[in-house]
């Protein structure tokens, strides 16, 4: 399994974006895909995923502002990011979870800035 992420950059502050990640290779569709982040001397966290059941789960923090989707005939999750903060700032990695094995893609810088 290969996870592909685009979609990172420079952003001022109240802008938005829109993260991409295909994922290639052996891909069960009871799968869980979802987008963690890290930043600078922290600990890697959730920002948004996919339950087994469907549903989907909000960091607290971009509840309101971010969206994640997914487009299962390509098996690529996106996520849309509005109202960017400068403490967004980090790089996005897209999680896929199958079976009792777990992917990383190669994260995507978010610097959120004026």
């Amino acid at each position: 399994v290969q996870l592909v992420e685009s979609g990172g950059g420079l952003v001022q502050p109240g802008g938005s974006l829109r993260l991409s990640c295909a994922a290639s290779g052996s891909i069960f569709s009871s799968n869980r895909m979802g987008w963690y982040r890290q930043a600078p001397g922290k600990q890697r966290e959730l920002v948004a995923a996919f339950t087994s059941g469907g549903s989907t789960n909000y960091a607290e923090t971009v509840k309101g502002r971010f969206t994640i989707s997914r487009d299962n005939a390509k098996n690529t999750v996106y996520l849309q990011m509005n109202s960017l903060k400068p403490e967004d700032t980090a790089v996005y990695y897209c999680r896929l979870a199958q079976s009792t094995y777990v992917y990383w893609g190669q994260g995507t810088q978010v610097t959120v800035s004026s």
